[in-house]
């Protein structure tokens, strides 16, 4: 009985620690004896738990259980790893390898699809935002680790692995199997479109995405744009720093972001003048599938009041994240500090609110026993063949002839 006493008291420290540093990066807590108030209901949980369940419980997998959900309370991008998961992540985190193209936060205790790579293998077979992945080789994602995870689904390219998902317009749970490959950041794409507008799709953000995308409105320009749409959507690859840049592309003045934590002093991000390039009128695309970087990008150009957001919510996610080691060699990956708005609300806990409203065609995707999508599918599901009939570019377009006429 002491020994089970002794447990019960080493997994509630666990949370405590846990609890502690996540409250203070959250600010929730009001003071430490609120704090320690919830802690000690916590406690008592944890007692009946061990004492009236119907069986004896699975207390490593209780403590478990309650460190992943104590996260993602807090923190939908944050990870525990014990000490040999963590081993693992510092070998592998700055190795290039193989990858799927998959972009996951936690939701609900499983992860959550928040985005794919372009061109990706898990583009290619039709995972989209919103999607719930059960499974990756086998083990439950329920409680996974979000960046175990990441390790799981990198490998040697050309080499398989296998997932169980729930597709946003399929219920039913499909394995799909993935082939690795080393993956490309696609091109960005322009074109002019009818009334002389300048169209940018930029589908992945880099710094080299940046240099094109700069490129692009240069010759854009000259070939006659008036205006210009700045196509977004599905976006979610980008660092926070390379948001910064694209935004400052069109703005001469003004504040970009600002990044604060609790531990982390406030940092202004300023648009440079020398980077501008253009002041024709601006729309952004967005959807719930922008994220990061171009979430950034987004937010920075509806603050200044220098373009119109146009499209559905974005996704939320731009935040820095730090690792934090315990004394057992476990550790978390948190948010220590999040990017703000020009207007002071965090990206990452309300994404980015188009000024336009405009929901775009979802694809009316079917899938084989495999799991695999359909690639023919009927003529009445099909994406508009010419983009001056998407709904969100037509929307973009008529708010951009007002501005100009104004």
């Amino acid at each position: 009985m002491r020994s089970r006493i002794k447990y019960l008291v080493v997994s509630a420290s666990a949370c405590l620690t846990i609890l502690l540093v996540a409250g203070s990066v959250a600010g929730k807590a009001s003071d430490q004896s609120d704090t320690l108030r919830h802690i000690g209901v916590f406690s008592d949980v944890v007692a009946h738990i061990k004492s009236e369940y119907v069986e004896e419980p699975d207390m490593k997998s209780v403590t478990l259980g309650a460190l992943n959900g104590l996260l993602e309370a807090v923190d939908p991008f944050a990870s525990y790893l014990n000490a040999d998961q963590y081993q693992d992540y510092l070998k592998n985190k700055d190795v290039k390898r193989a990858d799927v193209g998959l972009i996951l936060s936690k939701k609900a205790g499983w992860m959550g699809v928040v985005g794919t790579v372009p061109d990706s293998p898990a583009a290619n077979a039709g995972f989209a935002t919103g999607d719930m992945i059960e499974s990756i080789k086998g083990i439950a994602t329920r409680d996974m680790p979000l960046a175990y995870a990441s390790l799981l689904l990198e490998g040697a390219n050309g080499s398989t692995v296998e997932l169980s998902v729930v597709r946003v317009r399929h219920p039913e749970p499909q394995t799909v199997t993935l082939t690795r490959a080393n993956l490309n950041i696609p091109p960005v794409e322009s074109k002019m479109l009818p009334g002389a507008v300048g169209y940018l799709d930029i589908g992945a953000l880099n710094a080299e995405q940046v240099k094109q995308a700069a490129a692009d409105i240069r010759q854009l320009q000259k070939d006659g744009a008036q205006k210009l749409v700045v196509d977004v959507r599905n976006c979610s690859v980008g660092a926070p720093e390379d948001g910064i840049a694209l935004a400052n592309l069109f703005l001469a003045s003004g504040r970009i972001t600002y990044l604060k934590g609790q531990k982390v002093p406030e940092q202004d991000y300023e648009a440079d003048p020398n980077k501008a390039i253009t002041t024709l009128p601006l729309a952004v695309l967005v959807n719930r599938g922008t994220a990061d970087g171009a979430e950034i990008a987004a937010a920075a150009l509806a603050g200044n009041k220098r373009g119109q957001v146009v499209g559905e919510r974005t996704y939320g996610d731009a935040a820095l994240r730090k690792a934090l080691t315990m004394d057992d060699g476990s550790a978390i990956i948190l948010s220590v500090a999040k990017y703000y708005s020009p207007d002071g609300k965090a990206i990452q806990d309300t994404g980015v609110t188009p000024g336009t409203a405009v929901a775009g065609v979802e694809p009316q995707v079917e899938y084989d026993d495999n799991g695999e999508p359909i690639t023919e599918p009927e003529p009445q599901q099909q994406q508009p063949k010419r983009l001056e009939d998407d709904p969100v570019v037509k929307k973009a377009v008529e708010i951009l002839g007002v501005v100009a006429k104004a």
